[in-house]
């Protein structure tokens, strides 16, 4: 893989209907001082950074390495990498979305991983590796902490909390495209759609997402009359509003009973080690 080629930000991926409905929240925090948790060992632990890997440090070590985290707005469609480009930074998403891609030769593609406020994107940073085979394209338009690849590399090294903290969410990230893979072979459209719908609610906050038939399509990985057949099914039993481009969560409990157990395994593996 020839891998040195990364993409300009301003480059837009085919997301639907522009802008992501989710709102950014406000200024960012990054000039205010840290609040703090006092854990029973006496850790304290800072409270106002949403992305889950960063809220678990220590304050201490999280001040160390708060001048090198930026902070960024992502836009929906904006595509961070193409696949074999050098990863020069990490992305810890607070508000914003990120999926990646993978894509068949013939131009198919298909939702690999899906990155928001429990994760990072950048994991082939710390496995020194450098580069990833997919493409990187923002889902939902958001907020995110940005930090260079040098220092990540060097925070991980180090061998404290970031580097434990990363390593349980490679772990997570394992067990999630485990299941998804299970889940793409032995369920259905339906089944499938309600796992990502609600997957996608968790981590943009918002019960509302932009997403037209091809968009789901390429999420899925089937043609664009086996998605629009899912989601109708789930609108004509109330569990969604669907139309022009805009998808609804009306009812969540309904979508948690109509999905299958993939769901509730990669959601309980990443509860598992990191707070909400």
């Amino acid at each position: 893989m020839s891998g040195k080629r990364q993409t300009s930000p301003a480059r837009q991926y085919r997301v639907p209907g522009g802008p992501h409905s989710l709102p950014v929240h406000g200024a960012w925090k990054s000039h205010l001082p840290a609040k703090e948790s006092i854990l029973p060992d006496g850790t304290q632990k800072v409270e106002f950074v949403r992305n889950r890997i960063l809220a678990g440090l220590p304050r201490k070590e999280y001040a160390r390495i708060a001048s090198d985290l930026a902070p960024t707005t992502l836009k929906a469609g904006q595509i961070l990498y193409e696949p074999g480009g050098t990863m020069q930074s990490a992305y810890f998403p607070e508000t914003a979305v990120v999926s990646i891609l993978s894509q068949a030769e013939e131009g198919t593609s298909i939702e690999v991983s899906l990155v928001g406020s429990e994760g990072v994107v950048g994991v082939p940073i710390v496995l020194k590796s450098h580069a990833l085979p997919y493409r990187v394209v923002v889902q939902g338009a958001g907020t995110a902490w940005r930090m260079k690849a040098d220092v990540l590399r060097r925070e991980f090294d180090r061998c404290g909390a970031l580097h434990k903290l990363l390593l349980h969410y490679v772990h997570a990230l394992i067990v999630q495209l485990a299941q998804s893979s299970a889940c793409n072979q032995f369920h259905t459209t339906r089944q499938r759609l309600c796992r990502w719908l609600l997957a996608s609610e968790d981590l943009s906050g918002s019960n509302e997402l932009r997403s037209t038939q091809e968009f789901l399509s390429q999420m899925l990985g089937v043609n664009r009359g086996s998605a629009n057949q899912a989601a109708g099914s789930l609108q004509r039993a109330g569990l969604i509003r669907y139309r022009r481009g805009r998808i609804t969560i009306l009812n969540r409990a309904g979508l948690e009973t109509a999905t299958c157990e993939c769901y509730r395994i990669i959601r309980s593996e990443f509860d598992r080690f990191f707070r909400r």
